[in-house]
């Protein structure tokens, strides 16, 4: 009895043993696939690795630099000022003759240019003046849309002419806490321009029936006047004869 009992166990441990061996190999084919999955998704990364991403953590702007829209390169350089240290302004852009599209824009450091003299030496000013917040600075990148509708960089000037701060002293501006995309303020303003045009053929258009209706009393005033004017003179013609009539009488 025993016996039977001791080859059943025998038999039970054996199976166990087959159990892990098989179970052993199956996680070593595992291994072997996720390896090569592995060594194939490198390879695959190797390929896309070669391309470059418009990511301001890691690079700066660069002649031919694509993208999607204005907005997306404008907060791509005020991505890069912050890291750098410097502040971001609009500069002036560019429209097509045909459609007056926005067909470049420029992005240029807040120290770009000089303050005009008018406001630096003000006669009325009881205050001193503040201190510059221009110096001339010459670093900007310069955008222009492409036939296919990509924004590309066309200029890019890194340098700048003053001490730049470290990426927590620069400050949030409010365009950049609520940030309203050019293409959105360009619909804005021709949506705008639109609604004032039509409100001015409006009042136009009553203005100009006011006064046909003005022109219309005046004529209606003149005719009533001129019919007055003739009972007045009929009255006195009238008031002359009955006086001449007495005199011839009388004499």
């Amino acid at each position: 009895m025993m016996d039977h009992q001791s080859g059943q166990g025998f038999n039970s441990y054996g199976s166990d043993l087959n159990v892990i061996a098989e179970t052993s190999e199956k996680h070593d084919k595992v291994d072997v696939d996720i390896s090569n999955n592995l060594e194939l998704c490198a390879g695959e990364d190797e390929r896309f690795v070669e391309q470059p991403v418009a990511d301001s953590d890691t690079i700066e702007p660069f002649i031919g630099m694509e993208f999607n829209s204005r907005e997306e390169a404008r907060e791509f350089y005020n991505a890069y000022g912050r890291r750098i240290g410097f502040t971001v302004r609009v500069h002036h852009n560019r429209r097509s003759r045909i459609n007056k599209e926005v067909i470049g824009q420029d992005f240029v450091c807040s120290k770009e240019g000089f303050r005009a003299k008018k406001y630096v030496h003000r006669k009325d000013r009881v205050l001193p003046p503040p201190p510059p917040s221009r110096e001339g600075c010459q670093a900007m990148v310069r955008m222009t849309l492409q036939d296919g509708g990509k924004w590309v960089v066309t200029k890019f000037e890194k340098e700048h002419t003053h001490k730049l701060m470290s990426p927590s002293e620069v400050p949030w501006r409010r365009s950049e806490k609520h940030l309203i995309s050019e293409d959105e303020k360009d619909r804005r303003i021709r949506a705008l321009s639109l609604e004032l045009y039509n409100e001015r053929q409006k009042y136009k258009r009553r203005c100009a029936a006011y006064e046909e209706q003005i022109n219309m009393i005046l004529n209606d005033v003149e005719r009533h006047t001129e019919h007055i004017s003739k009972k007045v003179a009929d009255v006195v013609r009238n008031i002359r004869e009955i006086e001449e009539e007495k005199s011839e009488s009388n004499g």
